[in-house]
């Protein structure tokens, strides 16, 4: 997608408050793409991604930024914490495993592309199929009746959803389970290990029509797509516009890990530094060069700083940013101009149940003093601690909702907020003072 860095902070402030400085920065790196991709072949091999750190608190948009960011361009995301991998020698997920992560995702994001490019034609093989067993269940019924409007009248029915939840006997692929053959490896099937060495297996199973559609459309699917296909451009997304978020990287920082159980950390940072170099990873798919690969590493540095990562590993991240606390301004934007904000879900939610639930600018303004108070009080979680504060809030009324009610109009003013968030605000200011 051809977007300028200014469009894509545009885009990413409809679900990130605030953090100006860290959106500008992915959104230079993803430029930064685009411009490479437009120029001659010998000059785009020698330039590489600036990779991003980023430093901050949790809940701040970290995360939520790298992961927009991908899916702006539908590029291939993985997000991944440090602490779950160990050096090569001890028992654990080795760091090539994030590679062999993002080939997955990058696979499962051109199979569904090409698959949605067939579908029409693959709904009407489906069609057919499944017509062809309701017509078996209906005749054992009714008896013989003439087949051109017999099944017409199947299909129609079928389309308009009357049969969802008749039961059908079809036959359909046996898919063989994954399944780890090392601890803390990858997931592996027979069928992904033997390729086309083994025949496919069939089993008659019955299912009701409406489950029996989807599996019988992913296998018409899956013949009218280019296996082969799928996997060369899925190498070549993973390769070229793949995004790895490495999470909770100051956990693996040498001085603010010392001794014990943390023996290893060290050479975790040693490990992941030739992926983040380049290097080529055998996934099940064919070799991934990790050279053009955009890395963003995160963590709170609390105890660690940035410093405190092997030198090499900081020279390869030359783009650090920092990310600020959330403030009672930010908690008023996050509840009233993001994308599908919370409070838009929770009155989608209560909807079902006739509730028309209404928030007035003054409850709004104590959520968000509320949540800044608590995260002062006790642990800075960010903009989760809005989820903790709104069930609160919303608990009863989620509770005693339910059943066939008339459409309820509730107003949540600040006074209703102080009624329902004593427990959380009740003995809180004492806190600060306890040893």
């Amino acid at each position: 997608m051809d977007l300028s860095p200014k469009q894509i902070v545009h885009r990413l402030d409809k679900y990130i408050i605030g953090q100006d400085e860290a959106k500008k920065a992915v959104a230079i790196a993803l430029r930064n793409r685009y411009r490479r991709a437009q120029l001659p072949v010998e000059i785009r091999e020698e330039i590489t991604p600036k990779n991003i750190i980023m430093k901050g608190p949790t809940g701040v948009g970290k995360t939520e930024i790298a992961r927009r960011l991908a899916k702006l361009v539908k590029a291939p995301f993985v997000k991944v914490e440090a602490t779950k991998y160990t050096e090569v020698g001890y028992v654990g997920k080795d760091v090539e495993g994030m590679i062999r992560d993002l080939a997955e995702c990058a696979y499962r994001l051109v199979k569904a592309e090409k698959e949605e490019e067939v579908k029409a034609k693959a709904t009407l093989a489906t069609e057919k199929r499944i017509v062809r067993a309701l017509a078996e269940v209906k005749k054992e019924e009714k008896g013989d009746t003439a087949k051109e409007v017999f099944e017409s009248n199947l299909l129609d029915g079928l389309r308009k959803g009357s049969y969802d939840n008749t039961v059908i006997e079809m036959e359909v692929l046996d898919v063989s389970q994954p399944m780890e053959l090392m601890p803390g490896g990858a997931a592996i099937s027979i069928g992904s290990i033997f390729g086309d060495m083994l025949p496919p297996k069939k089993k008659k199973r019955k299912f009701p029509v409406k489950e029996a559609f989807q599996i019988v459309l992913s296998e018409e699917s899956a013949k009218l797509v280019d296996e082969d296909a799928i996997k060369s451009e899925a190498l070549y997304r993973a390769e070229n516009d793949g995004i790895v978020f490495i999470d909770e990287i100051d956990k693996i920082a040498g001085k603010g890990n010392r001794g014990g159980a943390d023996v290893s950390r060290e050479g975790v940072q040693r490990d992941i530094l030739p992926i983040v170099e380049g290097s080529t990873v055998v996934t099940k798919y064919g070799p991934i060069k990790t050279d053009f690969i955009l890395f963003i590493a995160a963590g709170a540095f609390h105890v660690a700083a940035v410093e405190d990562l092997i030198p090499e590993l900081q020279g390869r991240f030359p783009v650090s940013v920092e990310l600020h606390s959330l403030t009672k301004e930010d908690f008023v934007r996050i509840l009233t101009e993001t994308e599908n904000s919370l409070t838009f879900q929770y009155a989608q939610l209560l909807s079902v149940d006739h509730i028309d639930l209404r928030f007035d600018a003054g409850a709004i303004e104590r959520i968000a003093e509320v949540s800044v108070e608590l995260n002062a009080t006790s642990e800075d979680i960010g903009a989760r601690r809005l989820h903790t504060v709104m069930e609160y809030l919303l608990e009863d009324i989620s509770f005693n909702a339910g059943g066939d009610y008339p459409t309820f109009t509730l107003q949540i003013d600040r006074n209703y907020v102080d009624e329902h968030l004593k427990r959380l605000t009740g003995d809180r200011n004492l806190k600060k003072y306890v040893l």
